[in-house]
């Protein structure tokens, strides 16, 4: 261990010590501090603000003071006075500080058992794990310790952790003067160490409860901000320098990976992690300094994970992301992410460090590149669409290497030049130079490690090598005595398990085994290359070299374990496949067998030397452990097979114990206790004996003791970690989960189960293990004298126990020394090894690192020793390089058996079937033969085919066989079947369906003129979803839905309706019988009523047509400033069309309302100008094919012509003939519809085809002319290609010359009888006739012919016409297009601009109603005013007229009248009213009443208005008073009114002044949007657009010539500069008859005034007249449509005919009722009688019962009286007869009771008697006794409700 410098001696030393009993005063009263109040959730959407509640530790030392519970006993002892400052001079000894190694008390182990020798690893999992103080000078965390590694020197200097927990972070001080270290553990420290020096200079504690995570000093390095891990995630900003906690507060619920300050603005910080980042500022408010955090925001886009991110001197920042690219925040929310162009990502990966440095941004990713990019432009950077996307480029970019994943950079000036030093996740350390210049220099990489964790190690049994392995696919040599890594070999799969192989195999020491996740295991070997022979011009530097001797695959997932035999003559694998594999070690490793066991191997162990035998312990995973004898090579039989099968096996079966020794633990605690108690209480007894006291020994009770725990066993079985041989079938276990915290030490049984699963094995002794509960030994390793056991734990601990006797004991395991050395989270110990001389010990852990440790040796007596590189092999220089397995994929050794044996077999099947196939072919020649033979004999020798048949039912059985495997075959064909009709049918959905016209080329006949069709694809829907279809779909469903709705109405209520129609017509029946003259009279009435009410009705209807008539005239009457519509339309339509031409490009410009255009004009522009193309394409389309068919019927009239012709020509000679004329055929091209078109004979001679070519084509190659016979072939033209024409003209000569030979033959036989004179004239006239209609025929053909070809020729000039068209139509869609997506780009700013337009537009609208509504009630509130000073008027002069002339009182009722008084009735309606004014309105006629109080004071004395004076009207002074109360009220009502009015006023002035904001708002927003549409014409403006001019179009000349630019020239249509000159000539005519016309409207309305003023002198007369005539007639002015509406009271009319309906319907119920009672009456009588009747027979029978009862009773008495006693007869007689007469007493009682229910006339009279009848049967069955139950022969019948409604009974 390095020394370090201590603190200044002499007169320093003990202000040093004084400083340093200070400072730890005022540590204690610092981290005192109270706890950070908790936090809200980080989830919310709003940004969240943090405020501390820790305040800030102030300058003069104000601190809180620590519970005394909580301060150590030193604390105590210090005295109270401290100083507040720690001296800038004081540091910490090192020695006081750092974590030493544990030893037991008494253990008598040295504390510097082991000591650190070198570190080989390197942890590149951690983040950040790299720090530069200097040029010379590398960092890095290594487990425990802290590693200072010289560049040049590449010696190691090394910082242990204070704490032993582990190391979180390290950072740097700005002037890297000071490093920072927070380290890992409960209550973890951070320690600000000195730099060169390495003197710790403060220690900063309770900042976190179990590890620090990151740190980041600010940039003046006077703040050190920290951030803790999980449970508290606590940030904490620290005055390191005073070791004083500023500002606390929890950071997040979920993992922080980093926090850094603002190097613009101290006072802002940034956290990152796990799914969010947090943006802080220390803000001052008025209860102090405070911690506020702004959670970001991620919106739209995904959560992720950020590691890198860096702020920006605005105060953005910018983060990287999981997937690459880079969020650009600011205000906590998301401004815009960046991408590279095409949306491609920034980094392929993780975005893991962002720095801003010289002015440039740079990034670090995982894929190994490093990018620059501009930081202008991403400082400057904005969204451009919705997408949230901005695309930019970087300036320069470095590609590290491949497989390189940077984590981390830091930067360092190395003689003045920029130096970077990368950290690479794949286990490297990069040198770099970003200057991007000529003299750039390449990346070099200066250290390389093994990546992640250490798979498996070993030690060379015979130096001072070691070898490691890891999933990084390497395996590495190390020199553990010069401290270097020698050598590395790469492979394709990552290593799993290593061992070196012993002396007795490789006596050299030179050949390793190594293990690999794949399931390979591949022997390597080291050797000195500098042993080889050295070719001319090589040389051998390397110092170690590995060779790849051999590779085998014998398992099938990842090996485990390997292990040697003691021997070396077996090597044993174990894999994850549960299988262990043996192989007999040679000079080639030959495979021997393999076993199964239960479970995944975990480790394999050889028996030692000691043991007699050599057995093989294997631990499985799951529980089980095995031994099996080492196999011998020779007895195993691998033919078929390498699994061995008869090998002796011995399982165990691990069961856990530990429950029930916990169990035991408590019981025997439980007992001690008592024990205790109980000598505790004889001793008090004893004590209060000795003085004298008697004691009464009373019971005590016992207090009820909890229940012991129950017994656990874990569902899944605790996980071996390691074991090892104790003697001959004993093992040690450590075991992980549950059962860890013991070593069990278990045998093996002779106990043989067949299944091992079921077996349930203990250990024999169990040894606990101090303080492995939660951290179990994973790893256990012995010296070479086993006095020394290694232990290696789950926490990175390393264990060292010293043995007594070579073995295990509990007092052996007591005494330990224990050592923290790798990463207490994640860096278990995967390997211990101790070096063959036991004088060094090697660890491997989970976190990446190696260290090695001297053991009892000082470092001087080492410099002697060296590491020997063991010698190549001779020969090895010569030896091919071995193959290897790369492939994961690749089949193990066991399956390369199985399946070269399932080829053997197949092999063997093959050669019997092919002897099978020779005898059938022998069979079959020998039968053909005997067929030839039956051939050859006479027929009625020969045998028919039947009787060769021996058996018909085998030729059945064939075919049905056949008919099975073709079925089979159709089966086993049937998806491959499918899969190509799905695909054939997706192709033509693709490729055919789609097209609505495929290319058809239609040829003319006799010219080489074609014209072909437009290829189109049919329009989608999209283009016809405005068209008349979905109005009429959406009517027919309508349709449907509704007939659908009746059916079901119909359905559900089709018999009810029935039943109601039926019955209605049965009423309908019995009514029209029982109609009387009260129902006529009532339809009489009904009829008048009805007549008058439509009188009155048709007049009203007449009234109100006349009002209607009146209110349509007036409201037709035009207002004064009334304007002609159709004038507006015509003067807005002049202004408009004005002339003032202006250009579109012009500044004043402005783009009308109709002709603005936006995304939804364009795309139907667009779409219509598609469907335009589409409908002309479609009919020229339809014109092309009509011209097809034309073809098709021209060349079947043509044929018939043909056939005519040639009938006609067989009548002719030779020489008279003429040519006949080619049949046309359609080319393939005019009918590709048939290409499509095929059946199985068309595919099966396609088919022949493909095979004909194919052998062809063989011959081709074949042959040594084939290039030749090729280059004919290829120039030979097929059927097809021949033209058609052609095999007509081909076809016609063979037929001539067949028409020819006939011909001859016929006129030889004419020859032979020469005709008479009559028949040569018919011969002469038929001839003539037939050259006629051969002449016509070819006529007709050739005018068929030449008819088609102009008719093709026109539609081909027609076509091209429309090509033009259709070209400018595609040019003029481009350019709309262009337009379009322009005018999507601005879309969303004019939808912004229009929307605020439209907003403003329908406020002011909304304002200019109510403003509207509030004039009408305004209007309506001065109505109500005006009506009411109209009443008071009137009241007042209803007062003066009731005054009369001359009152003597009326000056008195005048002041009664006019004085004012408040009501107490006011008030409460007031309350009532308005509840909510009540204290306003109380106040105010408080008020009022005092007023009006000392108004009247003075005149209360004069007169009393409540008493009526003398000689004084009563009536008149009544009246006054009610006149009075009237005026107040409308007094206070038109107050109320004004009030109303008033308030409404203000509303109005108020809502008028907003509508003008509004105003002057709407006119920005338009102004607004004009400045936008005008931008976006020019933007449109700037596109091309191509118009075809032919030169007489071109007018625009200069000088006489055509210039060059025509930049200036406008391209103005014919029809428009037409229209435009007559426009002039236009406009002046129309100027003249305006005048005229407006000369004509001046006179017309002169005379329609003049006719206005004498139409309003006769209405006045008339009105006049009527009047008078009304006076004269009514007296006064009466209202004749009142009148004639009122003239008859319809209502009372009505009223009467309903009292008559109701009594009528009261009369016919009464009648119902009546009879009702009648007929009830009636059948009460009839069931009387028979009750009655039927009760006289009942009594008949009971009677004669009674008499013969009697008889036989007294017969039955008789019989055997002598026998009987006669005292017991008399009783039992007695009590029958007493039995009898109440039964007889109770008949009696039933029969009165019916005999008055009878008499009763109620409707319920059955229901009450079958009450009753139940009732008396229910007492008449408890009356019997049992006796009478015996004999039924005494029973009465008991009455049931049939009986008695059946009975008759007297009234």
């Amino acid at each position: 261990m390095p020394s370090f410098p201590r603190e200044e001696e002499g007169a320093d030393e003990k202000p040093a010590e004084g400083a340093q009993a200070d400072h730890s005063g005022v540590q204690e009263s610092k981290t005192s501090l109270p706890k950070e109040s908790p936090t809200a959730e980080e989830q919310e959407e709003e940004v969240e603000q943090v405020e501390s509640d820790t305040e800030r530790v102030g300058a003069e030392g104000d601190f809180e003071k620590r519970d005394n519970s909580e301060e150590p006993s030193e604390v105590q002892k210090r005295p109270k006075e401290v100083e507040n400052t720690i001296s800038e001079t004081f540091f910490y000894k090192y020695e006081d500080i750092y974590s030493r190694p544990f030893v037991t008390e008494d253990s008598g182990i040295p504390i510097n058992l082991l000591t650190l020798k070198h570190s080989f690893g390197y942890d590149c999992s951690r983040s950040v794990n790299l720090l530069l103080m200097d040029s010379q000078t590398l960092m890095y965390i290594a487990g425990n310790q802290m590693v200072l590694l010289d560049l040049k020197t590449k010696s190691q200097r090394y910082l242990r952790s204070s704490s032993g927990g582990g190391i979180g972070f390290i950072t740097a001080h700005p002037t890297k003067q000071y490093f920072a270290v927070g380290e890992k553990g409960k209550k973890p420290n951070l320690i600000i160490y000195d730099y060169p020096s390495l003197r710790p200079y403060r220690i900063l504690r309770g900042g976190t409860e179990e590890a620090y995570v990151s740190g980041d000093f600010n940039g003046a390095g006077t703040l050190l901000a920290s951030v803790g891990s999980s449970p508290d995630y606590m940030l904490t900003i620290w005055d390191w320098k005073q070791e004083k906690i500023v500002l606390r507060s929890k950071a997040f619920s979920q993992d922080i990976y980093k926090v850094t300050f603002s190097a613009d603005n101290e006072e802002q910080l940034t956290t990152s992690g796990a799914g969010h980042i947090r943006f802080w500022k220390m803000a001052l408010t008025f209860t102090g300094l405070k911690l506020q955090g702004a959670l970001g925001r991620f919106g739209k886009t995904a959560v992720t994970d950020i590691t890198g991110y860096v702020e920006l001197p605005d105060g953005k920042v910018i983060s990287g992301t999981e997937w690459g690219n880079l969020l650009l925040w600011e205000g906590g929310l998301i401004k815009v992410e960046l991408c590279q162009a095409g949306h491609k990502p920034c980094h392929s990966g993780p975005v893991s460090q962002l720095v801003l440095d010289e002015g440039e941004l740079v990034t670090v990713g995982k894929d190994g590149f490093i990018r620059v990019w501009n930081f202008e432009t991403i400082d400057a950077a904005d969204s451009v669409d919705d997408t949230g996307l901005l695309e930019v480029e970087p300036m320069n970019e470095l590609h590290v290497g491949r497989n390189v994943s940077l984590s981390f950079m830091s930067k360092v000036h190395d003689c003045g030049q920029p130096v970077w030093y990368a950290q690479d996740s794949n286990g490297a350390i990069w040198k770099l130079d970003l200057t991007f210049s000529n003299t750039t220099r390449d990346p070099e990489c200066l250290y390389t490690f093994h990546s992640g964790r250490i798979e498996a190690m070993s030690v060379s049994p015979i130096t001072y090598l070691l070898a490691t392995t890891a999933l990084d696919r390497s395996v590495r040599i190390y020199d553990f005595i010069s401290n270097s890594q020698l050598s590395e070999i790469k492979f394709k799969q990552g290593g799993t398990a290593l061992t070196w192989a012993p002396r007795v195999v490789n006596p050299k020491g030179g050949l390793i085994a190594v293990g690999f996740e794949d399931g390979v295991v591949r022997i390597i070997e080291v050797y000195d290359p500098k042993g080889l022979r050295i070719l001319a011009g090589q040389t051998n530097t390397d110092n170690a070299e590995i060779n790849l001797k051999q590779v085998f695959k014998p398992h099938a997932a990842a090996v485990t374990a390997l292990a040697y035999e003691r021997n070396g003559g077996v090597l044993a694998t174990g894999s994850k496949d549960k299988t262990v594999f043996f192989f007999a070690v040679e000079d080639e490793y030959e495979p021997i067998g393999f076993i199964c066991v239960p479970g995944p191997v975990r480790a394999l162990q050889w028996s030692p030397p000691s043991h007699v035998k050599s057995t093989l312990l294997i631990l499985c995973e799951n529980g089980f452990a095995l031994q099996v004898p080492a196999p011998v090579p020779e007895e195993q039989d691998t033919v078929s097979t390498y699994q061995i099968k008869n090998l002796p096996t011995q399982y165990f079966h691990f069961c856990s114990i530990k429950s029930r020794i916990k169990l035991e633990e408590e019981i025997a605690l439980r007992e001690k206790k008592k024990q205790e108690k109980e000598k505790a209480k004889l001793e008090w007894i004893k004590q209060q004996q000795e003085m004298g006291k008697e004691i009464e020994e009373e019971p005590e009770e016992e207090p009820e003791e909890e229940p012991l725990p129950p017994l656990y066993i874990p569902e899944e079985p605790s996980p071996i970690l390691c074991g090892f041989y104790s003697a001959p079938g004993k093992f040690w276990l450590s075991l992980g989960g549950y059962d860890s915290g013991f070593l069990y030490h278990c045998e093996f049984s002779n106990d043989h189960q067949e299944d091992p699963e079921n077996r349930k094995d203990e250990p024999f002794e169990v040894i606990p293990v101090e303080d492995t509960d939660n951290n179990p030994i994973h790893q256990i390793s012995f010296c070479t004298s086993r006095l020394l056991m290694f232990c290696g734990m789950q926490n990175g601990a390393l264990r060292v126990y010293r043995l007594q006797d070579k073995d295990l004991s509990v007092n052996t395991l007591k005494e330990y020394w224990s050592f923290n050395v790798h990463d207490n989270d994640y860096g278990q110990i995967q390997g211990i090894c101790s070096s063959h001389d036991d004088r060094f010990l090697i660890t491997c852990g989970g976190d990446g690192n190696i260290f090695t440790f001297n053991i009892l040796s000082p470092e001087d007596v080492h410099e002697e020793l060296k590491a020997k590189v063991p010698s190549p092999r001779s020969g090895l220089e010569k030896e091919k390089a071995t193959e290897d397995i790369e492939d994961p994929n690749a089949y193990n050794i066991e399956e390369v058996k199985q399946k070269k044996e399932y080829e053997r077999i197949m092999k063997e099947a093959e050669e019997k079937k092919n002897k099978k196939r020779e005898e059938l072919i022998a069979l079959k020649h020998e039968f053909l033969f005997l067929l030839q033979k039956n051939q050859e004999l006479p027929k009625h020798m020969q045998l028919h085919r039947e009787q060769y048949e021996t058996d018909h039912r085998i030729f059945e059985e064939l075919e049905r066989q056949t008919a099975q495997r073709i079925q089979l075959v159709q089966k086993e064909l049937a998806w491959e079947h499918e899969k190509h009709l799905i695909g054939l049918q997706k192709l033509r959905n693709q490729f055919r369906d789609s097209l609505e016209f495929d290319t058809v080329v239609v040829h003319a006949i006799q010219s080489n003129h074609q014209i072909s069709t437009y290829r189109l694809l049919a329009m989608s829907e999209k283009y016809y979803q405005d068209k008349e279809c979905p109005s009429w779909k959406r009517t027919v469903l309508k349709r449907a839905w509704k007939q659908a709705e009746k059916r079901e109405i119909v359905g559900e209520t089709g018999h009810t309706d029935a039943e109601r129609i039926f019955e209605g017509e049965a009423e309908k029946l019995k009514t029209s019988e029982v109609q009387k003259a009260t129902t006529h009279y009532i339809e009489s009435r009904h009829e008048k009523i009805r007549r008058i009410v439509e009188k009155s009705d048709k007049m009203k209807a007449k009234i109100m047509k006349r009002k209607e008539e009146w209110d349509e005239l007036y409201k037709s009457k035009p207002s004064d400033d009334y304007e002609n519509p159709k004038a507006v339309e015509d003067i807005r339509e002049a202004q408009e069309n004005l002339g003032c031409y202006k250009l579109k490009t012009d500044t004043n410009y402005r783009v009308p309302e109709h002709k603005r255009m936006n995304t939804e004009k364009k795309v139907k522009q667009l779409t219509s100008l598609e469907v335009l193309i589409h409908k002309r394409k479609v009919n020229m389309n339809k014109e092309i094919m009509s011209l097809r068919d034309l073809k098709v019927s021209i060349i079947d009239k043509i044929k018939g012509l043909v056939q005519e012709l040639e009938s006609i020509q067989t009548a002719l000679d030779l020489s008279e003939r003429l040519p006949l004329p080619l049949i046309p055929q359609l080319y393939p091209d005019e009918v590709p519809e048939k290409k499509f078109e095929y059946d199985s004979d068309i595919l099966l001679k396609f088919k022949d085809e493909q095979e004909a070519k194919a052998k062809l084509q063989e011959q081709l190659e074949g042959s040594p002319s084939s290039c030749a016979f090729r280059h004919g072939f290829l120039r030979a033209p097929s059927l097809k290609e021949i033209d058609p024409m052609a095999q007509a003209a081909g076809a016609r000569p063979m037929k001539i010359a067949s028409s020819v030979v006939t011909e001859q033959r016929k006129v030889f036989e004419i020859k032979k009888a020469e005709p008479t004179e009559m028949e040569l004239e018919i011969l002469k006239r038929e001839k003539i006739k037939n050259l006629y209609l051969q002449e016509t025929l070819i006529k007709k053909i050739n005018a068929l012919v030449i008819s088609f070809d102009a008719e093709l020729r026109f539609l081909r000039h027609k076509k091209l016409k429309l090509d033009v068209q259709m070209k400018n139509a595609d040019l003029r869609y481009i350019t709309w297009y262009e337009e379009l997506l322009i005018l999507k780009n601005l879309e969303k700013h004019e939808n912004f601009l229009q929307g605020h337009v439209n907003t403003l537009i329908s406020e002011q609208e909304a304002m200019k109603s109510k403003l509207n509504s509030y004039l009408a009630q305004m209007e309506d509130r001065k109505c109500e005013i005006v009506k009411l000073q109209e009443c008071e008027k009137a009241l007042y002069a209803n007062f003066q007229a009731s005054l009369g002339e001359n009152n003597e009182f009326a000056h008195f009722l005048t002041k009664v009248l006019g004085k004012k008084i408040k009501c107490v009735e006011n008030k409460e309606v007031r309350r009532e009213t308005d509840e909510d004014d009540e204290n306003e309105e109380e106040n105010d006629e408080e008020s009022g009443l005092g007023i009006d109080e000392e108004k009247s004071g003075s005149e209360d004395e004069v007169f009393d208005d409540s008493v009526c004076p003398k000689n004084c009207n009563e009536a008149l002074f009544r009246n006054t008073i009610q006149l009075r109360q009237k005026r107040l009220d409308i007094e206070k009502a038109l107050t109320e009114e004004k009030k109303v009015a008033a308030n409404l006023r203000k509303k109005y002035n108020a809502l008028a002044k907003k509508a003008k904001v509004v105003a002057v708002s709407l006119d920005t927003a338009e102004r607004e949007l004009e400045t936008f549409q005008w931008e976006k014409q020019q933007r449109l403006n700037e596109l091309y657009v191509v118009v075809p001019l032919k030169l007489h179009q071109v007018e625009y000349l200069v000088n006489g010539e055509m210039p060059s630019d025509f930049s200036q020239a406008l391209v103005f249509t014919n029809q428009s500069l037409e229209y435009l000159q007559k426009r002039i000539v236009d406009l002046h005519n129309e100027k003249i008859m305006q005048r005229e016309i407006y000369k004509k409207a001046q006179e017309q309305h002169k005379q329609l005034v003049q006719d206005k003023k004498e139409m309003e002198i006769k209405i006045r007369r008339l009105e006049e007249k009527c009047n008078h005539l009304m006076m004269k007639k009514f007296g006064r002015l009466v209202d004749f449509e009142a009148v004639q509406a009122h003239s008859e009271n319809i209502r009372m009319e009505e009223l009467e005919v309903q009292i008559m309906e109701k009594e009528y319907a009261h009369s016919q119920e009464l009648k119902e009722w009546e009879e009702r009672i009648l007929d009830l009456r009636q059948q009460l009588m009839k069931l009387t009688r028979e009750n009655t009747s039927k009760l006289q027979q009942l009594n008949l029978f009971c009677l004669e019962k009674q008499q013969l009862e009697t008889k036989l009773a007294s017969l039955k008495n008789d019989l055997g009286v002598e026998f009987q006693d006669p005292r017991t007869t008399n009783i039992k007689e007695k009590a029958r007869l007493e039995s009898r007469l109440k039964h007889m007493a109770h008949d009696t009682a039933l029969l009165r009771e019916e005999i008055n229910l009878l008499r009763r006339k109620d409707g319920c009279l059955r229901e009450e008697l079958a009450y009753l009848s139940r009732k008396d049967r229910c007492c008449f069955l408890q009356t019997l006794s049992p006796q009478d139950s015996e004999t039924p022969t005494e029973t009465f019948p008991v009455l049931t409700p049939e009986t008695v409604t059946n009975t008759p009974s007297v009234p």
